[in-house]
């Protein structure tokens, strides 16, 4: 049987919704199903826009061939190579031997690190601006690199102001039915979701989302259809104002998020009153447990909270191993511009203090408030105030205007290899490059004059330095220097 919807005249939704993978990409949680969408364009010439995820196989199929109704598929364009929008490629292809593959020059060879050469004929690689006929509609290819990966394209229609956009503006959650954003509660029932997906899925990525942003904005887009989640058709400024604020890293909401890795309960005590003098003052705050809530909605809610508390127990003399965890994803995910504190506990060598902040102060445009506060085992009557004091100045801070709160001036490092700037009051001795993986002695300090930014035309990346090096690569898409542009 069948399960289809229309999404207008001639676009067909043949996704299908997967309710019993209990991990998505086998670290996130997708306790309510998740939705692998697939569309298909028939015109003059058909057009099937990437396939589906193995665990949705056997609906998929289905509804591709019911939605067919016995039409030849002429072209399938594929957006993003990852497998669960690719897994049914090969069988496809044995299926529509005339099909013609529409694809990134990197798709196609991922599409022979996959599936073997034995397609590469069919293979049309398309860029930027390149075009495909139909007949009544027009697509365009708008090329978004790193958008989560590097071979990804969208796909304009010009005539029915449709944006195809691949993983960007997905979602957790299955469908149940309802296609269409505007067929729910989206910002109360699945806004969360949402965030969770984007930065956990999309975060890292905040100047490659940018670089794309600023390219739709020329596009007339009525209509905006993702690979998971739901196609939204009105409304369309309130989820790209959301990717808009969280690519540019900035908190959705003043408040403050506590996490807390506590092993006999000491540690989250603290957690527990500190919370209580914060939400005292009108303040609004979220707490997490590191031990019971999985990492993905802790990172989350780090995206949407401007100002973050993290407590941890000392462990093998260095920081709880949940906590360790969490705030190298938070690290991996490259959140920028966080305001933090910071409580440690340690029965004989308090250490955990200085290994979280070692693993989250190089991340650009966080701030540790005050020097980290140190228990000793369990909270003693005098530290009660200290902890009231800590909420003092994270509500002082709340109340401040964005202008007013300027980071100190801190030390900069160059890497001697790709230019890449590390700031901070020292360069850690295991530091990498997070560009090119050089290490700490290929660093040498630099005065601490003005940064400029240079930003790539192609995928947008981000370069900060003196200057750019005339030899410089992207490292995102490897385009020399003459591809970048200085940005104000």
């Amino acid at each position: 049987m069948y399960c289809v919807r229309k999404i207008n005249e001639d676009y067909t939704w043949i996704g299908a919704d997967a309710r019993r993978l209990p991990m998505f990409e086998g670290v996130f949680g997708v306790p309510n199903g998740i939705s692998f969408n697939s569309y298909l364009l028939k015109d003059e010439k058909t057009v099937l826009f990437d396939t589906a995820d193995h665990a949705v196989s056997r609906t998929f199929m289905e509804n591709l061939a019911y939605a067919l109704q016995g039409a030849a598929l002429d072209y399938i364009v594929i957006q993003h190579m990852e497998p669960d929008h690719t897994a049914m490629l090969e069988d496809i292809l044995i299926r529509h031997p005339h099909l013609q593959i529409y694809c990134s020059a990197m798709a196609k060879t991922m599409i022979g690190q996959f599936f073997g050469d034995a397609w590469n004929d069919c293979i049309q690689v398309v860029k930027e601006g390149d075009t495909l006929s139909t007949g009544r509609h027009q697509l365009t290819f708008v090329a978004a690199p790193m958008v989560h990966w590097p071979e990804v394209i969208m796909t304009y229609d010009t005539t029915d102001k449709m944006l195809m956009t691949a993983d960007a503006f997905g979602c957790f959650g299955a469908l149940n039915g309802k296609i269409f954003a505007d067929e729910v509660d989206f910002m109360h029932e699945y806004l969360d979701e949402t965030r969770r997906y984007y930065a956990n899925i999309v975060g890292k990525y905040g100047p490659q989302v940018q670089a794309v942003l600023k390219k739709l904005a020329t596009f007339d887009v009525q209509m905006l259809l993702p690979l998971h989640g739901f196609v939204w058709r009105k409304d369309l400024p309130a989820i790209i104002e959301k990717y808009d604020l969280w690519s540019r890293y900035e908190p959705e909401e003043k408040g403050v998020m506590i996490a807390y890795a506590s092993v006999y309960g000491d540690t989250e005590n603290a957690a527990n009153i500190l919370a209580c003098r914060l939400a005292e003052k009108g303040i609004k705050v979220q707490m997490y447990d590191t031990s019971v809530t999985p990492a993905s909605y802790i990172v989350s809610d780090a995206f949407r909270y401007s100002h973050l508390v993290f407590a941890a127990t000392t462990y093998n003399a260095g920081v709880f191993i949940t906590m360790e965890e969490l705030l190298h994803d938070i690290a991996a995910h490259n959140l920028q511009n966080r305001r933090f504190m910071l409580i440690e506990n340690g029965s004989w060598a308090p250490a955990s203090g200085s290994g979280m902040k070692r693993i989250v102060e190089p991340l650009a445009g966080w701030e540790l408030l005050e020097a980290p506060m140190t228990l000793k085992s369990a909270l003693k009557a005098d530290q009660v105030t200290r902890l009231a004091e800590m909420a003092d100045t994270l509500s002082a801070d709340l109340d401040k205007k964005p202008g007013e709160q300027k980071a100190e001036t801190k030390r900069r490092f160059i890497c001697k290899v790709c230019g890449y700037i590390y700031e901070g009051d020292e360069l850690p001795a295991d530091f990498k490059c997070p560009l090119c993986g050089a290490a700490a002695e290929y660093f040498k300090e630099v005065p601490a004059v003005d940064k400029k930014k240079y930003v790539c035309k192609v995928c947008g990346f981000v370069y900060e330095g003196v200057s750019l090096p005339t030899d410089f690569k992207c490292p995102i898409c490897g385009r020399g220097s003459e591809f970048f542009e200085e940005k104000d």
